[in-house]
C-alpha cells in the first residue's frame, strides 16, 4: 500500500514538473512591462493619423524625435535590447495598429551580440517586413543599418555581412530603403568619430543623433 501511495506522489510530481516545463515564461514576456507603457503612452496621446513610426531597439528608445523633426509626425515605438525577431512579435500591438505612413527602423546590433547570424536577421527583417506588407502594402519602410560601434567593434566584420543581405535585399523589393550607419559614425579611414558615441561605447552621444538625423530628413521629405 504504501509502495503504491509513493509511486502515485511520485507520478503527481513527475506531471506537475512536466506542465510547469511546458508553461515556461514567453521569451517575449520580458518586455511586457514596456510594451504595456508604450501602450499606454500611445493611448493617452494618441498620434495623427498615419504617423512616421520609429521603431527598434534602443537606438529608437533613446532618440529624441520632437527635437531633432519639430512639427513632423513622428512617433517613437522602440523597446531597448530588443531584437528584429521582437519586434516581429509586438508589431501586432505597437506598429500596425498605427497604420504608419512611414517607418524607420533600427535593429539587429542584439542580435548579432546575441549570436545570431547574418541569415537570422535578414530572415527576422522580411519576417517584419511580410508582416507590414500584409495590412500596409504601401507604406515605405527605411532600414538603418547596425552601426558599427566602439563597444561591438569585434562584431563589426559579422555586422557587415548582415548589412551587406539586407541592403540587397531593400535593392530588391519596392518601398524597402537602406541607409548605411557606417557613413554616420565612422571617418574616411573607417575609424569610430568618438564624439558621436555615449560614454559606453555602443549607444549614440546627442551629436551622434545630430549627425544620424541629418541623413535621415532627407528619406522623411513626401
Amino acid at each position: 500500500m504504501r509502495l503504491r501511495i509513493g509511486l502515485l506522489a511520485a507520478f503527481l510530481l513527475f506531471m506537475q514538473t512536466w506542465v510547469s516545463l511546458g508553461q515556461e515564461t514567453s521569451p517575449f514576456a520580458r518586455w511586457e512591462k514596456e510594451i504595456q507603457g508604450i501602450e499606454k503612452k500611445l493611448r493617452e496621446s494618441p498620434p495623427v493619423k498615419s504617423p512616421w513610426v520609429f521603431y527598434g531597439s534602443s537606438t529608437m528608445r533613446l532618440w529624441n524625435l520632437p527635437k531633432d523633426f519639430p512639427g513632423l509626425p513622428c512617433v517613437n515605438c522602440g523597446f531597448g535590447g530588443s531584437q528584429i525577431r521582437d519586434a516581429v512579435h509586438f508589431a501586432p500591438r505597437l506598429l500596425l495598429p498605427l497604420k504608419p505612413g512611414k517607418i524607420v527602423f533600427y535593429s539587429g546590433d542584439n542580435d548579432i551580440n546575441a549570436k545570431r547570424t547574418p541569415e537570422q536577421v535578414l530572415e527576422d527583417f522580411q519576417n517584419l517586413v511580410k508582416a507590414v506588407r500584409k495590412e500596409l502594402p504601401d507604406t515605405p519602410i527605411l532600414f538603418l543599418s547596425i552601426k558599427p560601434s566602439i563597444a561591438r567593434e569585434k562584431q563589426r566584420e559579422t555586422q557587415k555581412k548582415a548589412n551587406q543581405m539586407v541592403e540587397a535585399y531593400c535593392k530588391a523589393n519596392p518601398g524597402l530603403s537602406y541607409l548605411d550607419l557606417a557613413v554616420v559614425v565612422l571617418d574616411s579611414e573607417g575609424k569610430h568619430k568618438k564624439e558621436l558615441f555615449a560614454k559606453d561605447g555602443l549607444h549614440l552621444s546627442p551629436a551622434g543623433y545630430d549627425a544620424l538625423s541629418a541623413q535621415v530628413k532627407p528619406w522623411l521629405k513626401p
